[in-house]
């Protein structure tokens, strides 16, 4: 594909996002190793700009490393227990002063790009308590959230920006995980996505990879549906990195209980935020409630873009040229490989008198190559045409013999061809014909 059609599609796709997301509620998690990163304020230029396109946004920041740095200059101990801080009632105004301290921090930057965001005390918690005999302290669980506060806040046009404060009923205040704070205001606000920006968020091909997940071009799991998700933390139990392993426990969490997608971002990546969610595949990995890619019969209305996709193909010699009313015409023949509303792969099953079906077309977009769809189709049109009752299945091909070999299709003769299609075989492309076994 050429650069400048290539530019075109990347903008096709932003458009196309636009169109989907607006108005859609996203909820972001920052790490405070984000916000203490060079990268974060091109991050909180990146919210900036996805609230004036149009999208409601919330944020959660983390503020685990600047408490501990309050409660150490202090020379106040703590301890975890199960992913909770554990601490005396001495300890709790510190806690919040930092928590403040780090939400301010954000208000501030986004202030900088003139968008207003307002700190609120919208979260109602209750103590952890005493487990199995063990005095969790100040720490807290959330017991409630207070959600039409929160969405007259978003309808205003302003950013609410979460602490990690819950208070009871009487004003008492009790620290709460930020990371099981963003989780619980993305499903309470049935929020669209709920992401992670995580410094090393990165979930990459050093893990063990669930089959059928979608793999992108670096190497890392883009997309795993639930589950997916629970076979990728039992395939990698034994992982010292616990913290991704929780995180994409908690996302899938999340998707069970109605958000409809959560996103584990790696902050170390400029512009991570709008690629997640402006392109096919992102920058990060996202956990989803169902499938988002599907295969379907072609519509008039997809011509165009399988045109554009096919082209590059043709210029390399791979498949036949094919214009509009020849597409047109064999409409019903064809099947596309739709994701996210954008189509990205296509391929045919024509079928002739004598009983013998072609599988034709057979086209993938190049960065969808590696997430498993060619077999799909395959798949698709071989059983359509076992359906069909069809007496024999081939394909021709100038350059990817290989490929259709590991798919059970052996060598045969240009003889072999239905009379309609022999006509159209020339030696000057010189075609050659696979069978299915």
């Amino acid at each position: 594909m050429n650069s400048s059609l290539k530019k075109a599609e990347n903008i096709r796709d932003v458009i196309r996002y636009l169109q989907k997301f607006k108005n859609a509620l996203i909820v972001i998690y920052i790490d405070d190793q984000t916000i203490r990163s060079p990268l974060f304020s091109s991050h909180i230029r990146d919210i900036a700009l996805l609230h004036e396109a149009g999208l409601q946004v919330i944020i959660i920041p983390g503020a685990r490393n600047r408490i501990d740095e309050i409660l150490t200059s202090e020379n106040i101990s703590w301890t975890y227990k199960d992913n909770s801080r554990v601490t005396n009632e001495d300890a709790m105004s510190l806690i919040k002063m930092a928590a403040f301290d780090v939400s301010n921090q954000v208000m501030t930057s986004l202030a900088a790009n003139n968008i207003t965001a307002i700190i609120g005390n919208w979260v109602r918690s209750r103590a952890k308590g005493i487990l199995n005999g063990y005095d969790y302290g100040t720490a807290g669980e959330i017991d409630k959230l207070e959600v039409n506060a929160i969405r007259t806040v978003l309808t205003e046009g302003f950013i609410p920006i979460f602490p990690c404060i819950g208070w009871n009923s009487v004003g008492h205040p009790y620290n709460i995980s930020s990371i099981s704070l963003a989780q619980q205001v993305a499903v309470n606000l049935k929020a669209d996505k709920l992401f992670y920006l995580m410094e090393n968020g990165s979930i990459g091909s050093d893990f063990i990879i669930p089959e059928g997940a979608a793999i992108n071009s670096e190497g890392e799991i883009a997309a795993m549906d639930l589950e997916q998700a629970e076979q990728f933390i039992e395939l990698n139990k034994n992982d010292k990195r616990q913290n991704l392993l929780s995180l994409v426990h908690i996302a899938k969490l999340a998707c069970k209980n109605g958000v409809v997608r959560t996103h584990i971002v790696d902050a170390k990546i400029d512009g991570v935020l709008p690629c997640e969610i402006f392109s096919d595949l992102g920058s990060g990995t996202m956990i989803y409630t169902s499938n988002y890619g599907k295969l379907r019969p072609m519509e008039q209305t997809d011509i165009p873009s399988v045109l554009g996709m096919m082209s590059p193909f043709v210029e390399a010699g791979k498949i036949l040229p094919r214009t509009n009313d020849d597409l047109l015409l064999n409409l019903s023949d064809y099947i596309v490989y739709e994701f996210d509303g954008g189509i990205h792969a296509c391929s045919a099953l024509h079928v002739y008198p004598d009983g013998q079906g072609e599988i034709a077309a057979v086209v993938v977009d190049e960065s969808f190559a590696h997430i498993g769809i060619g077999p799909k189709m395959m798949d698709y049109l071989i059983k359509k045409a076992k359906d069909e009752k069809l007496k024999s299945l081939f394909i021709m091909t100038t350059q990817s013999a290989d490929w259709f070999e590991k798919l059970g299709f052996a060598a045969d003769t240009i003889d072999s061809l239905p009379a309609e299609r022999k006509a159209k075989w020339t030696p000057e492309r010189n075609s050659k014909v696979y069978r299915l076994k």
